[in-house]
């Protein structure tokens, strides 16, 4: 019998070394660093198209807004603005995965995927009432940050930054492997 090898997918990053160093530098809270990991993401982006996993989209999204409102370069509505588009973004990309052939309420997907309620009543508010302060839309970024930080980047992650005695090639098929885990797969 022949074994077949398994089949290699290609993704936008050089390999696990870059994702983890991304990662990181997202969610490190040092602006700088999480400009150039938002640039690195953008070049991902540019290669990898509509591929690009939602989580990794999502977060940059957010971590951008968090990187303009230290800035202190726009204005209280600005931020708003651009905060709660992230934050529509995220709920209806994340939820939608959910929908099936019958409309579902939001707040029954969001409940599913263990997202809190207030985020959808924050992303009603944005879309449909009158604008909230900007410390709810903070708070709804830190908190969105917080639930991609847990349900998609550490479980990309596991265990690897422990073991280094993992050679190189095994890593690469690992972060291959992940990358399939893009806007069908992490919900």
């Amino acid at each position: 019998r022949k074994r077949l090898k398994p089949l290699r997918t290609v993704v936008a990053w050089r390999g696990r070394a870059e994702w983890d160093q991304v990662m990181v530098g997202l969610y490190c809270g040092d602006s700088r660093l999480q400009q150039d990991a938002l640039d690195r993401v953008s070049a991902w982006k540019s290669r990898y198209g509509p591929k690009m996993p939602l989580a990794v989209d999502c977060t940059a999204e957010l971590i951008r807004c968090k990187v303009l409102d230290s800035s202190g370069r726009l204005k209280s509505h600005e931020l708003i603005l651009s905060y709660g588009l992230a934050l529509v973004r995220f709920v209806n990309l994340i939820t939608e995965r959910k929908q099936k052939m019958v409309s579902i309420p939001l707040r029954q997907l969001a409940r599913e995927v263990d997202i809190p309620i207030w985020v959808v009543d924050l992303r009603h508010e944005l879309t449909h009432g009158k604008l909230p302060r900007l410390a709810l839309c903070r708070k709804g970024c830190d908190v969105v940050l917080d639930w991609l930080r847990k349900m998609y980047w550490s479980r990309q992650l596991g265990n690897n930054l422990c073991e280094e005695d993992e050679d190189e090639e095994e890593e690469q098929e690992e972060v291959e492997a992940s990358a399939e885990l893009d806007s069908d797969g992490w919900e």
